[in-house]
């Protein structure tokens, strides 16, 4: 990827975990939408569940995540019996008790909830829900503030996957994102979860950091590599001050360029795949046997909120603070602020304050998005036949194609696209010629590369 194609086409794109992505949910999807959708899911059909912590001990400065620091407890505890509430309001308006194929916890840092108010909210789960035999059961992890109680309570509610947050090893770059977490400590809670018979080790990387150099990451990823993951998630830092006020206090002049973050991020994906993982769409990498490369192989991967996923459930249901679920009505999102959240469950109302409802076209534009993401090649002619429309409706947007496939960002073989594997960097780029609600909202999204 020379520096002309990496200046021209490193605009800002949506990360398309969702489609139609999030800045276009409204507010006329409210509490009763939401209550309609759930109580028409089909009885028999297995659910994923979402469980959004928004609390940390501190704050990373590269973060983008909903999330605030508290260092009392009260305001956790109240936030466990919002949960709680919560789990009881959902399972109220449900056309029975369903089954759950996979949880996942994520944050903030879910691990700052003690282990007695893990352990409360997997009952609660357990008591609302059918949670099935061999049901995936994964958790975010902050290294630096869990204890073994905590991994001794995870692993008695059936936790199987857990991701261990890293970043960087590099002392520089951690002072620098106020984020000091040594090697010792996150092998030590590996040992832990390993010991606690937890199956599923995954770490989380970043590129594009302050000081970041492709020596730095590669180093981080050597040391990475020592504690033996089964996946690893390799994250493009997104500067977006304008929506995270505290990442202004980062030393813009130290982060490096888009050509020095393309350059990162292969030498990083260059040494895991030496090292024998398989890479996976963007901007993850999993050992061969492991179920997400399985799925990769067999084009059965999926992308959702929490980015690259093997979960097949069609609903998501989203628990706490701006969750957003998905169903296949459309999507779903919480309140954005803990205070409102907690004034709609002390009401006993669904805290729902936007979203969206699926049109046709969206389902289709959302399908043709996924396999671009995960499969990095998508048939347009058989998804349009699938969803009764015809391709030919797609006339604008191969013109827009045939111009990036000039530029070796896509291939096109009449109606098949295909990513060469120097555009995959670009993939989002392709989606965007496929989003028709970009127009509106481009500046708030985080750059390409």
């Amino acid at each position: 990827m020379t520096p002309d194609l990496i200046a021209r086409y490193d605009q800002r794109v949506p990360r398309y975990t969702s489609y139609p992505t999030a800045p276009h949910f409204k507010p006329d999807i409210t509490d009763r939408t939401y209550g309609s959708w759930l109580a028409e899911l089909e009885q028999n059909q297995p659910l994923s569940l979402y469980l959004h912590v928004p609390f940390c001990a501190e704050l990373c400065l590269y973060c983008g995540c909903n999330t605030a620091v508290t260092r009392s407890y009260k305001a956790i505890a109240a936030y466990v019996e919002c949960l709680e509430r919560e789990i009881e309001i959902v399972a109220r308006h449900l056309p029975g008790r369903m089954a759950v194929s996979h949880i996942h916890w994520g944050g903030g840092t879910p691990t700052i909830l003690s282990p007695g108010d893990l352990e409360r909210i997997s009952r609660r789960l357990g008591s609302a829900f059918d949670i099935r035999p061999g049901a995936e059961i994964a958790v975010e992890i902050d290294p630096r503030t869990i204890t073994p109680e905590h991994v001794h309570a995870l692993a008695a509610a059936g936790l199987g996957r857990a991701s261990l947050g890293v970043q960087d090893f590099d002392p520089k770059v951690q002072e620098t994102i106020r984020r000091v977490q040594s090697f010792e400590q996150t092998a030590q809670v590996a040992a832990w979860l390993r010991q606690a018979g937890v199956s599923g080790l995954n770490l989380d990387l970043m590129y594009g950091l302050p000081f970041q150099s492709i020596a730095s990451v590669r180093r981080s990823v050597e040391l990475a590599l020592r504690l033996d993951p089964d996946r690893i998630a390799l994250f493009g830092y997104a500067h977006v001050p304008w929506m995270k006020r505290h990442q202004a206090l980062l030393p813009e002049a130290a982060l490096p360029d888009a050509v020095a973050r393309v350059e990162q991020r292969e030498a990083a994906a260059d040494a895991f795949i030496r090292a024998g993982y398989v890479q996976i769409g963007i901007d993850h990498f999993a050992r061969p046997d492991d179920p997400m490369a399985i799925r990769h192989r067999a084009g059965r991967l999926h992308r959702n909120f929490q980015g690259y996923t093997t979960d097949e459930a069609e609903a998501l249901i989203g628990f706490g603070t701006s969750a957003i679920g998905s169903l296949p009505q459309g999507y779903v999102q919480n309140a954005p602020t803990t205070v409102a959240y907690r004034e709609a469950i002390l009401a006993g109302r669904l805290p729902i304050v936007r979203g969206v409802a699926l049109s046709e076209d969206d389902r289709l534009r959302r399908t043709i998005i996924e396999r671009l993401m995960c499969d990095f090649s998508v048939d347009l002619h058989g998804l349009a036949s699938e969803f009764h429309r015809n391709a030919a409706d797609f006339r604008h947007e191969i013109a827009t194609i045939d111009e990036l496939a000039a530029d070796g960002l896509v291939v096109r073989d009449g109606l098949t696209l295909t990513i060469p594997d120097e555009g995959r960097a670009l993939v989002r780029t392709v989606c965007a010629v496929f989003d028709r609600y970009l127009e509106n909202g481009a500046q708030r999204h985080s750059r390409a590369l």
